[in-house]
């Protein structure tokens, strides 16, 4: 029987494939291998560091590790454009192509150095929410966390621009920046504010579990 079968099988389908037919061309395989690995480590890096599972200062020196390694293979590789290797490859990095865009930890930053994670964003969240439902309803209540948290928003690498949680906090920041000091809410941005801003923090927290 099994004789029977291998005689009705292509032998040039039994062949093993080659992935290179020279040294250059295996080292070229190598070094696409390596940087496969680097992007898909710092990708890691990144996903481990927003939800708190490794200190700063451990993910600052493992990340400058990892794109000095991302540089050095990149220029092994001949021709070949990051953004188009992953595309090839559907590697689904994009913090780690953050990461490669701005060159350097997210915790290293060009002007205060500071960063955000997880817990600064979520923290932020709470406190306004908590504010809201206690009755703090002035502007000048309001505006400081709020100024914050969307700073905080933005420092968070993972979250792109466009993103509807960036939005609901932008749009009430502009709201309360365009009141004077002691000027209090109405009644009705109270109710529309604190259902947008719990919308904002369940879609957050929903945005890091596709992290995982």
């Amino acid at each position: 029987m099994v004789k029977f079968l291998s005689n009705l099988v292509d032998p040039k389908l039994m062949e093993e494939v080659c992935l290179y037919e020279n040294s250059t061309e295996r080292d070229q395989m190598e070094n696409l291998s390596e940087l496969y690995a680097v992007i898909n480590s710092l990708e890691c890096l990144e996903k481990l560091f927003s939800k708190d599972f490794i200190p700063g200062k451990d993910y600052s020196r493992e990340c400058k590790k990892l794109l000095g390694q991302f540089k050095v293979v990149l220029n092994t590789v001949r021709g070949t454009d990051v953004n188009e290797f992953v595309r090839k490859y559907r590697i689904n990095c994009p913090a780690a192509l953050e990461r490669i865009k701005e060159d350097r930890p997210i915790t290293v930053r060009d002007d205060l150095g500071t960063h955000s994670t997880t817990a600064d964003v979520v923290s932020l969240f709470i406190t306004i929410i908590d504010h809201i439902e206690l009755g703090f309803h002035a502007m000048a209540d309001l505006q400081p966390d709020l100024k914050e948290l969307h700073e905080s928003l933005n420092l968070f690498g993972l979250l792109k621009e466009e993103h509807e949680v960036k939005g609901k906090v932008k749009f009430w920041l502009r709201t309360l920046n365009a009141m004077a000091a002691t000027q209090n809410v109405d009644e009705t941005q109270v109710k529309q504010m604190s259902f947008d801003l719990n919308q904002a923090l369940d879609n957050f927290k929903r945005f890091l579990k596709t992290l995982t």
